[in-house]
């Protein structure tokens, strides 16, 4: 069997006009521009530097576009994110509030709290082999289960003295200071650290 072709039918219309394509309406996610030329996002969290949750706050537009957006620290300023903000704000309020008066019992207790006693090896002069910083300040504190982080504390320099009594404030957060006293022990000629 073999095919013919068919012959096409004769129309009497008049030809169709060739259809342009339409343009699609470009869906770009341009951020509003701030009156300086930065982008205009609302902050999810606290940045410092930047600003407090919930600010709507002008920033470069790399750094916007680059970092605060996808790592979810800032939103566009629509309204339906400021509706979302507002009820993740009264959240975060109540966590913070508890969050302080946990801090407020920490610095009730450290201020309570006698010298708190260092123990490290020094030579017969009482010149420390090496120096207590922060972070063997907050280690000896978190051993009483008190837990105080090394940021916190706000030592201007390293103790390098054996057999001293340092007052040291600690930053606690939220405007909550307090401060305490440390003593630094020298260890025995034979003991370990």
């Amino acid at each position: 069997m073999a095919k013919t072709a068919k012959k096409p039918e004769a129309k009497t219309e008049k030809p169709k006009e060739k259809k342009l394509p339409t343009k699609k309406p470009r869906h770009t996610h341009h951020l509003q521009k701030g009156k300086h030329g930065g982008t205009m996002v609302v902050l999810v969290n606290d940045l410092i530097h930047v600003g407090r949750q919930g600010d709507l706050v002008e920033v470069k537009p790399g750094y916007a576009r680059n970092y605060l957006i996808p790592y979810g620290m800032a939103v566009a300023p629509s309204a339906e994110n400021l509706r979302t903000l507002d009820q993740y704000k009264i959240k975060v309020q109540k966590a913070r509030e508890a969050r302080v008066a946990d801090l407020k019992v920490l610095a009730e207790q450290l201020s309570r709290l006698p010298a708190v006693t260092i123990e490290a090896n020094a030579t017969e002069e009482g010149h420390l082999y090496g120096s207590i910083g922060p972070f063997e300040i907050s280690k000896t504190l978190k051993g009483k289960n008190l837990l105080v982080e090394g940021e916190m504390v706000k030592l201007e320099h390293p103790i390098k003295e054996a057999n001293t009594l340092t007052e040291v404030p600690l930053s606690l957060g939220y405007g909550i200071e307090t401060k305490i006293q440390v003593l630094v022990v020298a260890l025995a000629p034979g003991g370990k650290k």
